[in-house]
């Protein structure tokens, strides 16, 4: 097993982030479809940076892994944020998810004082369970949101975990 360790995202992650949403397999997983929109979805994730919003998981001093904490601008909605976290296919089942997730909602909760962490992802998700498991739960899901090439479509669950 490598040695994993966390970091603040810094602009040098942008080229894996974008490296690992071209793959289809991951891509699946997302809503973009091309490239043009995964350099915009990249740009928007990683604006989060320059708040020390998003954390980079180092498995033997390489990015591995990044999540991010999309804060609210609004005072009203501070008390809430959505996340998106992405973990490359090689590290997926070996802890790297859970152990960034973990520093994720710590930094949450100690920095930007959130309180109730929420996120979207689609039926099918493997990732669901890891979700589950770190308390979150669904209280939503919306029907035939994503459609697939093949003409399949998979709704979006919402989960959330009160921090």
């Amino acid at each position: 097993m490598s040695q994993t360790t966390i970091r603040f995202t810094e602009a040098i992650d942008a080229p894996f982030l974008t490296k690992w949403l071209e793959e289809p397999a991951t891509l699946r997983w997302y809503p973009m479809c091309d490239l043009r929109e995964i350099d915009d979805a990249v740009r928007i994730w990683m604006s989060y940076a320059k708040l020390q919003a998003g954390l980079t998981a180092l498995c033997d001093g390489k990015p591995c892994a990044l999540a991010t904490l999309y804060i609210q601008p609004f005072q009203k909605l501070r008390h809430t944020c959505l996340f998106a976290v992405i973990v490359q296919k090689e590290y997926r089942s070996k802890g790297v998810g859970k152990q960034l997730l973990e520093e994720l909602m710590q930094l949450a909760k100690s920095k930007f004082h959130i309180e109730v962490l929420h996120l979207e992802v689609y039926e099918e998700n493997p990732a669901i369970r890891l979700y589950e498991r770190l308390g979150f739960v669904e209280f939503g899901r919306q029907e035939r949101f994503i459609k697939e090439e093949n003409g399949k479509y998979l709704a979006k669950i919402f989960m959330q975990k009160e921090l």
